[in-house]
């Protein structure tokens, strides 16, 4: 099984790529798997992305992401949705791509009253690439970041039985 984090951060080791790595780990650690999950930082791709023929290296990134088992999709807040390097980023992804992944989503915001970005622009993007999204997708706030550890732990052990169960009816071809 391999679980993949996705980071949509155009900033080199953002905030957003600590937090998704940890939720990652947490989420892989609950699976029962030990080694560390892929990460795919959009942040070192964002000035190969827009060319007109896909280097090489974005070519790698959607075939890691798009044969993903688990796909944690982390973005920070811009605008109240995703950052449009995460959009362009999916974008090249073709329909049904994901139909064999189970997606969390995972938004990093300053304020709460955005909280609501990551179920109503984040999970449909990833339902319309044909992922499972068995469980709400996390709204983690800057001001969590001193206790992600436990907050993330916490999530972590709520939507691994979810996100198993997931993964077993995808396997069995029922989702």
């Amino acid at each position: 099984m391999s679980v993949v984090a996705l980071v949509g951060n155009p900033r080199p080791e953002s905030r957003t790529l600590q937090i998704a790595v940890q939720a990652a780990e947490a989420v892989a650690a609950r699976l029962g798997r030990d080694e560390a999950p892929d990460v795919v930082d959009l942040s070192a791709l964002a000035p190969v992305l827009l060319g007109p023929a896909p280097a090489p290296e974005v070519h790698d990134a959607l075939d890691r992401v798009a044969h993903a088992d688990v796909l944690v999709v982390a973005s920070p807040t811009y605008k109240a949705a995703y950052t449009g390097l995460l959009k362009v980023f999916l974008d090249r992804l073709p329909g049904g791509a994901l139909a064999s992944t189970v997606a969390l989503p995972l938004l990093v915001m300053g304020d709460p009253k955005h909280s609501l970005a990551v179920e109503v622009h984040l999970r449909p993007l990833l339902v319309e690439l044909g992922a499972t999204v068995p469980t709400p997708g996390l709204a983690f706030l800057e001001s969590q970041v001193p206790d992600a550890a436990a907050v993330l732990g916490a999530w972590a052990g709520a939507v691994a039985p979810q996100a198993s169960a997931a993964l077993a009816a995808t396997s069995a071809g029922v989702a």
